[in-house]
Order: structure tokens, then sequence, then C-alpha cells
């Protein structure tokens, strides 16, 4: 994990990519040690509100000094970011958390999953493994408001799933995997917990690991609060107990780490 640093960030550009999907372009010299998988910490402009929103790296662009993120409007919080234009300064903290362990899966045929807002962080996954013809990308939506679908079209074959059958195959991003006779040796995905769930019986079925970024609300973001607990399969070596912070330990774990 690389050392967090908080720092003052400006916005490039920002647009709606989908039905309340924001797409923002910091600069920011965090981009340089940004890892597929970290999430940054965004503070508002409201003083009232003490706490930052995590929101996850989606594409990083080291030479320009700047990186990409794509949220969700879902409160107030993130609603004040979606009304940010080119120029306004933002202070964030990052880069945080344990990202997806590139090294494991290296040379290897890989699922890239992503379902829902957790769709974004699997971009940068994809762009830095490299090899376009071992990334399987899979990637679940509500209907047919496929954002970044052009940005993985560039980084391996892409498969889609939608709930209403509007683009894709109906159904979930499992159903792509049957339906379409899929392998792969390795497995990464971000998204809601019942995906998570699904993929991790699918690779105990299949004895292939699987690193899955677990979606939490968080409040500090950096392990003070413990706001952010999930259960382990094992005990903490230091507090004896089966639990681990999301935003410190994860988001990133191997599936057979939690009890999910």
């Amino acid at each position: 994990m690389t050392k967090k640093k908080k720092e003052t960030a400006v916005v490039i550009s920002q647009q709606e990519i989908a039905t309340d999907i924001y797409e923002m372009w910091l600069q920011t010299e965090l981009a340089a040690s940004a890892k597929p998988g970290q999430f940054l910490c965004l503070y508002t402009g409201d003083g009232g509100k003490l706490l930052p929103r995590p929101i996850s790296i989606c594409e990083t662009d080291v030479k320009k000094e700047r990186l990409r993120i794509v949220y969700r409007v879902a409160g107030a919080g993130t609603r004040e970011f979606s009304g940010y234009r080119s120029g306004k300064k933002v202070p964030v903290l990052g880069c945080l958390g344990n990202g997806f362990p590139l090294k494991e899966g290296e040379g290897r045929t890989a699922f890239l999953i992503g379902g829902g807002i957790g769709v974004p962080p699997i971009l940068q996954l994809a762009k830095e493994r490299g090899a376009e013809d071992k990334n399987i990308i899979l990637a679940g939506y509500r209907n047919r408001e496929t954002f970044l679908k052009e940005d993985f079209e560039k980084y391996g074959k892409l498969y889609i799933a939608t709930e209403d059958g509007s683009a894709g195959i109906k159904g979930n991003v499992m159903d792509i995997i049957e339906k379409e006779g899929l392998h792969a040796d390795c497995i990464y995905a971000c998204g809601p917990m019942p995906m998570l769930r699904a993929i991790k019986t699918y690779a105990q079925k299949q004895g292939i690991k699987a690193y899955i970024s677990l979606e939490e609300r968080m409040a500090c973001g950096v392990g003070a609060c413990l706001g952010c607990v999930c259960k382990t399969t094992e005990k903490n070596s230091h507090s004896n107990v089966n639990n681990a912070r999301i935003c410190t330990d994860g988001p990133v774990f191997e599936a057979g780490e939690v009890d999910i």
C-alpha cells in the first residue's frame, strides 16, 4: 500500500455519463502513486460535513498527473461534487487501501468483473494488465446506459449483462459466464455483495483464485473509526479476532479470506 497524502486537487473536467453517474478528471500528484483498486477520499466544501466521501479510482494518466473518478450521486456530498466545474479546487486524501494484486494474474487469462458502480475500478486494472488477449471483461449494468463501454473495448474482450435485457445478455455477470461458456484462470471483481458472493462460490467450485473489492459505506477511510469492518475466515494476528477493516486491510481481498 502506498503512503497516503492529503492535497488540493483541481477539477479538469466533469460530465454526466449516465443517469446520476458522473465522470470527473482531477489534476493531482496522487496519479503517480495510484494503483488499480485503490480509492480517494474527497472532502466537501460544507463545513458541517466533516467526513470525506470515498470514491474508487477509475483511471490514471501519470504523464499528465491526472486521474479519473466515476461515481454515483447518492447523497448531499456527491450531489455537491456533481456541480463542480473546471478549475474547482477539491481537498483529497489518497491513495487509500490495498488494490488488486497484478502479479498474481500475470500471464494468465482473467475475468475482470464489475457490477454497477463497481464497474469503474476495473478499467485501470484492465489497462495495467496489458495483455488484452487474456482480459475477459464482464460488466453488469441496470439498463442500456453502459457507461465506459468504449473504454473497456480497448483493453480486452467485453461482455455486457443488463438487468432489463436492453443491452447484452439479460441477467447478471454470472449468466454471461454460463451462457457464453467462458473460462479463466483467476478472477478480479468489484461490485455489490450478492455478485461477490456468487463469484466466491464459483471460484471455489472451479478451484481458482478470486480477488474481490468490497463495496462498503466508510466514514474516515483510514481505519480509525472501525465503521467498515468485515468478517474474516481467520483471526487477525494483532487483534486476535475474525475481522478486518475494509478501508485499510482492503478493499481488495482474496475471496477465501473474507466471510461474506
